[in-house]
Formats: structure tokens, sequence, C-alpha cells
């Protein structure tokens, strides 16, 4: 495999961070990441920086994975001259044909492509409807898709809420489930998925202490965060604004 010096670079900085931080990290089944050969990895998504915590978990198997991320993070030249050198696969939420293909591509190509399911962070932090692209592109692309999970670290940094990106030493817990085979119709298979997320979710968070009132911590387990019918209304509310701004 080519050297690429700014994803090591990266790399190495994630990893230096998460320990300036204090990050206490668990991880399990890692040994369903495939070992070689393309695969969709499916990861929930409660913030903005918890793909440092799936880049790392995949690191650890010494492999890399390409992020599907907003065509627009480019516009800023050191933002994009990193995304050029991790391999990211920009997305352009007006004209996303052309990143799907590219992700069909890289996935044929043997690697590891990283996308977001729910495609907005879930301000609930419970697990939001699916997109289909996931399933579809694991079909297209004839791969298995890894579902992910990643708690905690949307107390790190989220949607509208304060940001801890000092010294806080707060537990981060990644699993990865079993690899699904892909099989047609998609919203099947779609399904499929989510349901595989919400189990694994709710056995993560069966091990994890969620303080009552806390902001990061879903409703159903005694926190302050917006339902998801409450969440999704807050969505909506933002893309009107963006729309008539």
């Amino acid at each position: 495999m080519a050297a690429e010096p700014v994803y090591t670079a990266v790399e190495l900085t994630a990893k230096a961070l998460s320990r300036f931080q204090g990050v206490k990290t668990t991880r399990a089944g890692l040994e369903n990441i495939p070992a070689d050969g393309g695969a969709v990895l499916a990861v929930n998504h409660t913030g903005y920086l918890d793909f440092i915590q799936v880049g790392l978990a995949v690191g650890a198997v010494g492999r890399k994975m390409r992020i599907m991320a907003k065509a627009e993070l480019a516009n800023n030249k050191v933002l994009g001259f990193l995304m050029r050198g991790c391999g990211v696969i920009p997305v352009d939420r007006t004209a996303g044909v052309g990143a799907y293909f590219e992700a069909v591509k890289r996935l044929q190509g043997g690697e590891l492509v990283t996308v977001y399911p729910e495609a907005t962070i879930s301000r609930s932090f419970e697990i939001k409807e699916f997109k289909s692209g996931a399933a579809r592109m694991a079909i297209d692309a004839g791969v298995p898709i890894v579902p992910v999970i990643v708690w905690g670290a949307q107390r790190i940094s989220t949607k509208g809420q304060p940001r801890h990106l000092g010294r806080h030493h707060f537990p981060v817990a990644v699993e990865v489930g079993k690899p699904i085979q892909p099989a047609e119709p998609a919203a099947a298979l779609t399904e499929v998925l989510r349901t595989e997320m919400i189990a694994i979710l709710n056995r993560v968070q069966d091990d994890f202490d969620h303080p009552v009132g806390a902001p990061w911590v879903p409703r159903r387990l005694g926190g302050t965060a917006p339902t998801l019918s409450e969440a999704a209304e807050m969505d909506r509310r933002e893309a009107e604004k963006r729309r008539t701004s």
C-alpha cells in the first residue's frame, strides 16, 4: 500500500488530541472490520468529532477509512488540503450523484468508506431515520455493510451545546457490529442496518453512566436532550431558515 503522509499525520494528531483530552476510549468488535477488501462503515452521528474515534478504531486494525463529507468544507484551504490528503469523498448536497459513484468505485477498489446513514447529527442522540445511500452503494459495489456505534463523543462537540475541547477525561465507546451482507431491496437492507445499530447502541448505553438531567443524555435515559420528534422539528425549522436566508 502506498504511503499516505497526510493521512498518517492526521491520524497521529488525532491520537495526540485524544491523549491530551484524556478521552477514555473503549473498543469492542474490532475483529468485525474486514482485514482486507471493501466495506461500507455505517456510523451513527451524534457529534462533530465522532469520526475521529472511528478513524482511530479502523487504524487500530491497520486499515484506513475514506469518509464522505460535505464538499463545502473543502472551501477552507487547510481543510481542503487535509481532505484531499486523507482521501475524503466530498459530497455536494445539491448534486450528490458524483460522490455516490466515487464511493462505489472506492469500495470496489477494496477501500473502507465511512457513511452517516442519518445524514446529519442527531440532536436527540437516538438513531434517526436512515437514508438509503449506504445500502445502495453496498449493493452496487457488492460489499458488506459494517454497523458502527460511537457513544459519548457528543459530550466533546455537538450541535447546539457547549464544546469541551480541553482536558476532560470523558469516556467514549466504539462498538463494531458484524458485517451485513448486501441484499436487495435497498429499503429492506436499510431497515436491517438501522435495527442492528439500535440494538448495538442500546447495548453500549447499558454499560455507560448517564447523569440525570445531562444535556448529552437522551430523554429516555433521564437526560434533557430533545426527543426524536422534538429534534426533527428543530431540524425542520433550521432547514427552513437556511432556505429563506
